[in-house]
């Protein structure tokens, strides 16, 4: 390891040569530990780069053999498209809650839901007409009626369809027959009418009678015609419990002159159109009018009343067609014949859900023609899972665009019209670099398991690539800065000397402002930001590593005189100037008010055809330079400044006779910095209009702060202009409907808790935005459906009894629900005595308090789900464990029938409702709220329950989001405060970093409230990067200003110099990075992404360039160091001829009598020049002097001279 520096050889702050001059370094004040802190670990990265240069093809080859490698982990890369995986917040109670859940339910749903929503094509026009429900029918049936053919075997609604509640029957052609016909659930408006019945595609044959379907299918027509022929007593009474009747042929028909409207139709014989508004009021009914009620929200959207309520009017139409989930269809047809010979599996089954669906939205969508006044949206859980897969696929014409675009920058930029000081091929490769970095750091996410998703996918590549690359634009023009006379061997320390401690705060930075983004608890979220931590980590070390090896071997290029990019072709002569380490003149005493005697040999060349020989002459001349009148530049010349500063100032004030360069390398960002920008910008009217503007611009930002709403729907993640946001959209106006569900968890006595059971739901359905039942119909919930159905049959019981059709010794000429009561009522709860007759009159089912007795309750929930299964589907309670089945049969005569299980104690039930009304986030939020109180105040009465739905699941994280940004930029930027304060060695100087990154932070946040950005997970990941990246925009400019010296302005002037051109270049960098975003498909990506960075990197460039310096010369901290120029007794250097020596003097007037002479030679060279030689190209600006080079905000390589 490299031995630390003494303090008397520390190195010092602004470029020098190898040979020293006699100004000695004097450390300013208490800097003398930071200063040796950072020199030792500058003295690191000088053995480091010169380490890499003497070894740059190994370093280059394991390099890219490790990082290609690691890039390989990509074939291993899933990527996650489950919203439930992507949004729900990581150990947060809803991840307990859904945990819960898939514990006790498995991991599907009960159903999936398609949709179809109709609007007039005109805004705003009523839909309750017949014509527009004619439409609609059109385009149901036709969704109905898709049929996809799959393994052989055609699948179609019928087949898929989610079915509640068959029953049993124990006889078996009646059981045949109400499985084929047994309906399916769809919540329709076209429920009202018979019409409806033409959805429902089941068919049962009979001998003697035509197919019954439902559009001619009259149950109790049925039921008395199949009376003498089977008893169906139990059947009849079921479906006189679910209000069956006469289903649909006892409704109106939409078009009364349809040749197979019923003549049961109210309005058969009139033919009269019904009223559609009429009919529609208060809701539909599917066949069962007790069980299968879809009230009006859930059908009719943007509706109208009348002062006295009735409906007028509605502007859309909405009918739902429920499937099987993938686990549902697995189970129904395992081990049926029709899919024994295919190797039937759950894949197969999501399979063929998908690719129905997706048939279902095709023909939907065409259903109606262009010229119709109505429109019809159509939209799946599949067509969500599609969208989903297209947003996170990675878009190869993208990536690849983004990256040209970068080459053909970096090229460019580097490119010059000197080959020997052209670094195109350079530029080149450094892109490719950073581009293999960041794949080698996506492959290590994959192999580390962190799952890809779609910001990782669609953001990170260019996000990664604009960041990596400005590290390299700064170490590139670092190199071609490098000292005038290090020798080769040495220079690529010297860079690393000089930059690494920038490239690695700047990467440090990053990397701790992706990793407290990992604080943010969304998952989705959580693998950008661990990602986006571990491809700058693999990009930092592919710039301090491998990056140093390619300078390296373009080193050798341009000293063998090679072409840029085509390197294997030799580079023609062109006009160049060759300076020479400076020599010892003589040995006498410098005029007082003379500061420096400079010796340059100047050789401006031209190239002999006939000898190949470069050929200089120039004759010898002097020049005293007077002090420059304006006063910034007259500060560039004082002692305080460095020796590039000095030579700067003699351009335009004397005529060369020397060729000059073409005039388009004359002028760089350098050059605009130090004689356009930094002079301007230094103006005390200028920073005192920078200062205003900036505290205007935070003004502004903290109002627009006040502007930023929470959210994030999938309207804004949907592309606009596609059917599927056409959709969403009018779901969100029409339809915003949300089924949710109160899930009451196990560790409590169910039966002895009944009460506490009825309050919650009763508090629950008081809250704002459920969705009251029609004043008609009982809440639906599995207690309240299970107490209805003990009251039931206690009423059959008691008429029984009174009739005598039951004694205590029998019960078979009763009723079948007089008969459930009987078998009920006796039971004792008592493994010994499970039985006792004394109680048929002594016990009632359900007391007078309107509970179940406990010694009945799960007793009765046995019977209950086994003899009333359109009630427990109904109520949606989803029972674990589910109670064991149990078949009623009133004539057994063994008596094994009285010996009825008892259901488990519950550990999950839930009670289902609807949310509306809800628009807004603060709409969920307060439902949310209000939900979460509910359940707490039943958990103080001894119940355990907790809401469930995906308004809980996605948008329960804003509830705590805006404390989770706060809490993040806060401890990031303390973090960063630390990094700094370590690195810089200067509280000071972090302390203004970090003001300048809060700055930007809240200006960024700001902004985003006025362009109607909505905060959700993904800004608040960019908010958190937003000071890491910062970081890339503000430390350059701080380190240049804080080892530089002199006063203020001229530190700031320099720093602005040095910095101005890879800062600038870096932004570019990462703007292009960003441009291709600007093209995605995704409204999402280039709102959320491409606009938020883009500001963010205006803000970043703005802040380093321009207010930090304008900070930097009123509260920069002092220098490290103070040069004191004194007499010595003599300047070390080459050895000369004896004779008289140079001194120096120094007189309290020297800043005001500071000049230079110049004395120029002429030289004949043959090429190739010396080794210690320096080539730049010949311009019209000053040339290299050889007493001290420019200054740099690097620091650099060297000891101090020693004094006598």
């Amino acid at each position: 390891m490299a031995r630390p520096p003494p303090l008397e050889e520390l190195p010092r702050c602004c470029h020098t040569l190898p040979v020293p001059s006699t100004a000695p370094q004097i450390l300013a004040g208490s800097l003398k530990a930071p200063l040796w802190l950072r020199a030792y670990f500058q003295s690191l990265l000088f053995s480091l780069g010169c380490r890499i240069q003497r070894h740059c093809g190994k370093v280059l080859f394991l390099g890219l053999l490790a990082f290609g490698a690691l890039a390989l982990g990509l074939r291993v890369a899933v990527i996650e498209t489950d919203l439930e995986q992507l949004w729900v917040e990581v150990g947060s109670r809803v991840s307990q809650e859904l945990h819960y859940t898939k514990e006790k339910l498995g991991e599907e749903a009960a159903y999936t839901s398609q949709m179809l929503i109709q609007t007039a094509r005109q805004e705003g026009e009523n839909v309750l007409t017949p014509e527009a429900l004619g439409l609609h029918l059109q385009a149901a049936l036709t969704a109905s009626k898709v049929q996809v053919s799959l393994y052989g075997k055609s699948w179609d609604l019928n087949k898929i369809c989610y079915k509640s509640g068959v029953p049993l029957i124990e006889n078996g052609m009646i059981e045949r027959m109400i499985e084929k016909l047994f309906p399916c659930v769809i919540l329709t408006p076209l429920d009202c009418f018979w019409e409806g019945a033409k959805l429902q595609g089941g068919s049962a044959y009979l001998p003697g009678r035509p197919d019954i379907q439902w559009t001619n299918l009259d149950p109790e027509k049925l039921l008395e015609e199949l009376g003498p022929f089977a008893s169906l007593e139990g059947f009849r009474e079921l479906l006189d419990k679910a209000q069956v009747g006469q289903a649909y042929v006892g409704r109106p028909c939409l078009d009364p002159t349809d040749a197979h409207c019923p003549s049961s139709a109210p309005n058969h014989l009139s033919r009269q159109a019904p009223t559609v508004a009429q009919e529609l009021s208060g809701g539909c009914h599917g066949f069962s009018h007790k069980f299968m009620h879809w009230q009006e929200e859930l059908l009719l959207g943007g509706i109208a009343r009348d002062p006295q309520g009735r409906l007028l009017r509605a502007e859309a139409l909405q009918s739902t067609f429920l499937l099987m989930s993938p686990r549902q269809l697995y189970e129904h047809f395992r081990g049926d014949y029709q899919t024994h010979d295919i190797g039937w599996s759950e894949e197969q089954a999501s399979t063929v859900l998908q690719a129905w669906q997706r048939r279902f939205v095709q023909l939907a969508q065409e259903a109606l023609p262009e010229n119709a006044s109505q429109q019809i949206h159509a939209f799946s859980s599949t067509t969500l899972d599609d969208i989903l897969h297209t947003f996170s696929e990675v878009s190869a014409a993208r990536v690849a665009g983004g990256y040209l675009l970068m080459l053909a920058y970096a090229c460019v930029t580097m490119l010059r019209w000197d080959c020997a000081q052209s670094q195109g091929a350079v530029g080149l490769a450094g892109v490719l670099l950073v581009a293999l970095a960041v794949a080698s750091g996506l492959g290590l996410c994959a192999l580390l398991g962190i799952t890809f998703n779609a910001a990782t996918t669609q953001v990170l590549p260019f996000l990664a690539l604009g960041i990596g690359v400005d590290d390299i634009f700064l170490l590139a023009h670092a190199f071609t800065e490098a000292l005038p006379g290090t020798p080769l061997q040495e220079r690529m320390g010297e860079c690393l000397q000089r930059t690494g401690t920038s490239v690695a705060l700047t990467s440090i930075n990053n990397m701790v402002a992706f990793f407290m983004a990992a604080l943010v608890p969304i998952p989705a979220l959580r693998a950008f930001s661990l990602q986006a931590a571990i491809v700058v980590g693999c990009s930092f070390v592919a710039v301090m590593l491998v990056f140093p090896a390619v300078l390296s071997l373009d080193l050798r290029r341009r000293h063998c005189q090679r072409l840029d990019v085509l390197c294997c072709f030799s580079s023609p002569c062109s006009a160049r100037m060759i300076q020479i380490l400076p020599q010892e003149l003589s040995e006498r005493t410098v005029p007082v008010g003379i500061a420096h005697l400079t010796t340059t040999v100047q050789a401006f060349t031209h190239c002999d055809a006939s000898s190949q020989h470069v050929v200089t002459i120039l004759p010898p001349q002097a020049h005293l330079v007077s002090p420059p009148s304006d006063p910034l530049s007259s500060e560039l010349f004082s002692p305080g400044g460095s020796t590039r500063d000095l030579l700067g100032q003699e351009e335009g004030t004397r005529q060369r006779a020397a060729c000059k360069s073409l005039s388009c390398a004359h002028w760089n960002l350098a050059h605009f910095a130090r004689y356009r920008f930094a002079p301007l910008l230094l103006q005390a009217q200028t920073k005192a209009m920078v200062l205003v503007f900036f505290g205007a611009l935070l003004g502004l930002s903290l109002y627009g702060a006040t502007l930023v709403q929470d959210g994030l729907s999938l309207t804004d993640v949907v592309p606009r202009g596609t059917k599927e946001h056409a959709f969403l959209s009018a779901q969100l106006r029409y339809f915003s409907l949300y089924e949710v569900a109160l899930v009451t968890q196990g560790g409590f006595d169910y039966a002895h808790s009944q009460r506490a059971l009825f309050d919650l739901h009763q508090r629950f359905s008081s809250l704002k935005a459920v969705l009251p039942p029609p004043a008609t119909q009982a809440p639906r919930t599995w207690l309240h459906y299970y107490r209805n159905w003990l009251q039931g049959i206690q009423a059959a019981f008691d008429q029984d009894w009174a009739s005598g059709r039951i004694t205590h010794h029998s019960y078979r000429n009763g009723s079948e629900d007089g008969a459930l009561a009987y078998k009920l009522l006796i039971q004792t709860g008592n493994a010994q005595e499970p039985l006792d007759l004394s109680q048929l009159t002594t016990r009632k089912l359900v007391n007078e308090e309107g509970l179940i007795p406990p010694e009945f309750f799960y007793v009765g929930l046995t019977m209950w789900v086994s003899s009333d299964p359109l009630g427990l589907a109904a109520s949606q309670a989803n029972f674990y464990p589910p109670p064991p089945e149990w078949l009623h049969d009133k004539y057994d005569t063994t008596g094994e029938n009285l010996h009825i299980p008892a259901a488990q104690p519950l550990e999950f039930a839930q009670f289902p409702f609807l949310l509306h009304g809800l628009q807004k986030t603060a709409d969920f939020v307060e439902a949310i709220e209000g939900a979460r109180a509910a359940c707490a105040e039943a958990g103080q009465a001894g119940v355990h329950a907790y809401p469930s739905g995906s308004p809980f699941l996605f948008w329960e994280q804003y509830l705590g989001l805006r404390r989770c940004l706060l809490l993040a930029v806060c401890i990031l930027l303390v973090c960063t405060f630390l990094v700094c304060t370590l690195l810089l060695l200067n509280p000071w100087m972090a302390g203004l970093i970090v003001l300048v990154l809060a700055m930007m932070t809240v200006e960024l946040f700001g902004i985003m409230g006025f362009v109607g950005i909505k905060l959700s997970a993904i800004p608040v990941v960019i908010l958190v990067a937003s000071v890491g990246i910062g970081v890339e925009f503000t430390v350059h400019v701080a380190l240049g200003f804080l080892t530089t010296q002199g006063s203020r302005n001229l530190r700031a002037t320099q720093a602005l110099e040095h910095t101005f051109a890879p800062v600038t270049d870096g932004a570019v960098s990462t703007l292009l990075g960003l441009l291709m975003l600007a093209g995605s498909n995704f409204d999402f990506i280039v709102r959320y992404f491409f606009l938020v960075l883009t500001v963010l990197t205006l803000l970043g460039l703005l802040h380093g360039l321009m207010l930090l310096p304008v900070l930097l010369s009123i509260l920069g901290p002092p220098p490290e160091m103070v040069q004191i120029y004194k007499e010595g007794p003599r300047v070390l250097g080459p050895a000369t001829p004896q004779g008289p020596r140079l001194r120096w003097g120094a007189s309290p007037t020297l800043r005001q009598n500071f000049a230079r002479v110049t004395t120029s030679m002429t030289l004949a060279l043959h090429p190739p020049p010396l080794p210690g030689a320096y080539i730049h190209s010949a311009s019209d600006e000053p040339t290299w002097s050889p007493v001290a080079s420019g200054s740099s905000n690097f620091g650099s390589r060297g000891s101090f001279p020693t004094t006598e």
